[in-house]
C-alpha cells in the first residue's frame, strides 16, 4: 500500500496556521518513520516501544500546551493535531502521550507546588520521566466518587492504602498521580514515586485491545509518602475530573486519526482489489461505505477544530468536550468496522492496520468516560435534569 495520503475533503488545511501544519507534519513523519515499522511486532508481543518515549520528548509532544518548565507552549489545536497523528499510528501510542500530558503533567502544573513543578515537569517534557494516573478502581470506574483508596496522615507522612486498575503506563511510571480520600471524605491528589515501600504494580495480560500499550494495576499497602507529595491546590472530585477533560480532548482528536488511517487504507485497498474483473471500489455498496466514512471523518474534524479554538479562547465547556469524545470515538469505531468489511478476509490479519485500530477503539470507547456517561453529561446539560443513577 502507498504511504498515508491524508484526509482533508473540506480543505480544513486552510484553517490551520503554518505552525499548526508544521507540527502536525513533523509528528506525522515521525510516526511513519519510527513507529509504524515496529508497531506490528509490539502488538503481537503485547508490549510498548518504551525506547520511543525519549524520542517523543525530543519532538516536544509531552505537555505541549504548558508554558515554561521546558514545555512547548503550543496552542490546543496544535496539541490536538499531535494526538491525531499519534493515534493514526496506534491508540496505545497516543494513550501514552495523553496520559503523560493530560493526566500527569497537567495536574502537577495546575494543582502542584512550585517545587513539584520544577522537579517533575522539565524531566517529563524531555521524556526522561514517565507518569501514570491512578483514579479508576476495580469497583469504581464511571463512579469515581465512590473510590475506596484512602490516605491518612500519620506524623510527617501520608499513608495510602488501596488499589487502582486499568492504569496506562503503570509499571514503567516514575511517578503516579494517585487520587484518594482522607478522613474528611474529600478527594485529594498525591504523587507516589516508583520504589516507595508499599507501592507495587502488576501488568494486565490477555488483552485483545490496546495490546501495544502497558496497562497495570497499582497496589498501595501502608504506602508512606512525604507530606510535600500532596498536590496542595486541589480538593474534591473537580481535581481528577479536570484532568479527565484534558485527556478527553486529546482522545477526540486521536479518534479522528485512527479513523483517517482506516479510511485511507480501505480506500487504497478498494482501488487495488480486483473482483469480477474490476476494482471493488467501483461497486455501489463499497462506495457507499467509503462515502459514509469520509463524511463522518470530515464532520469530526470540524468538531475538533472548533473545540480547540474554543479551548484556546478559554471558552470551552466540559460538556462540549464530552460531545466530541462521544461522537468521534463512535465514528472511528464504526469507520474501522466498515473498513474491515471492505477488506474482507484480509481485514482480520495484522498485515493491515484496520483490525488493530478496530480492537483498540473498543477500549477508547470505554475509557475516560463511556459513550453512555458522556450521553448523560450532555443530557443533563441540555435538560437541566440529572439522569445519573436513575
Amino acid at each position: 500500500m502507498e504511504k498515508f495520503r491524508g484526509v482533508d475533503y473540506y480543505a480544513i488545511e486552510g484553517l490551520l496556521s503554518e505552525e499548526e501544519r508544521m507540527i502536525r507534519d513533523a509528528v506525522r513523519d515521525w510516526v511513519e518513520a519510527e513507529f509504524l515499522p515496529v508497531v506490528t511486532e509490539h502488538h503481537r508481543a503485547g508490549s510498548f516501544p518504551v525506547a520511543l518515549i525519549a524520542k517523543l520528548g525530543e519532538l516536544g509532544v509531552f505537555g505541549a500546551t504548558l508554558k515554561g518548565y521546558g514545555c512547548a507552549g503550543l496552542s490546543n489545536v496544535a496539541y490536538g493535531l499531535i494526538m491525531q497523528e499519534l493515534e493514526r499510528g496506534d491508540s496505545g501510542l497516543r494513550s501514552a502521550a495523553s496520559v503523560q500530558s493530560g493526566l500527569v503533567m497537567h495536574p502537577i502544573y495546575t494543582y502542584g507546588s512550585e517545587a513539584q513543578k520544577e522537579w517533575w515537569l522539565p524531566a517529563m517534557a524531555r521524556g526522561e520521566k514517565v507518569g501514570c494516573f491512578g483514579l479508576t478502581e476495580p469497583d469504581y470506574g464511571s463512579d469515581p466518587g465512590g473510590m475506596k483508596t484512602r490516605a491518612r496522615r500519620q506524623g510527617d507522612a501520608y499513608v495510602v492504602n488501596g488499589t487502582k486498575l486499568w492504569i496506562t503506563n503503570g509499571s514503567i511510571a516514575d511517578v503516579a498521580v494517585v487520587w484518594a480520600k482522607e478522613d474528611d471524605r474529600e478527594i485529594y491528589g498525591y504523587l507516589v514515586e516508583r520504589g516507595t515501600p508499599g507501592f507495587s504494580t502488576l501488568d494486565i495480560h490477555g488483552k485483545f485491545s490496546m495490546r501495544a500499550s502497558i496497562t497495570s494495576e497499582l497496589s498501595f499497602q501502608d504506602c508512606r509518602i512525604p507530606l510535600e507529595n500532596k498536590l496542595p491546590n486541589v480538593k474534591g472530585l473537580r481535581g481528577p475530573l479536570g484532568c479527565l477533560n484534558q485527556a478527553r480532548y486529546g482522545i477526540a482528536w486521536g479518534a479522528v486519526g485512527a479513523a483517517m488511517a482506516c479510511y485511507d487504507w480501505a480506500l487504497q485497498y478498494a482501488q487495488q482489489r480486483i473482483q469480477f474483473g474490476k476494482p471493488i471500489a467501483s461497486f455501489q455498496l463499497v462506495q457507499q461505505k467509503l462515502v459514509w466514512m469520509i463524511t463522518e471523518i470530515t464532520k469530526a474534524q470540524f468538531l475538533c477544530l472548533q473545540l480547540g479554538r474554543l479551548k484556546d479562547a478559554g471558552q470551552v465547556r466540559p460538556q462540549q468536550v464530552s460531545m466530541a469524545k462521544m461522537n468521534n470515538v463512535q465514528m472511528a469505531l464504526d469507520t474501522a468496522r466498515l473498513a474491515r468489511d471492505i477488506l474482507g478476509a484480509a481485514g482480520i490479519v495484522d498485515e493491515h492496520p484496520v483490525i488493530r485500530h478496530m480492537m483498540n477503539l473498543e477500549t477508547v470507547n470505554t475509557y475516560e468516560g463511556t459513550h453512555d456517561i458522556h450521553t448523560l453529561i450532555i443530557g443533563r446539560d441540555i435538560t437541566g435534569l440529572d439522569a445519573f443513577g436513575t
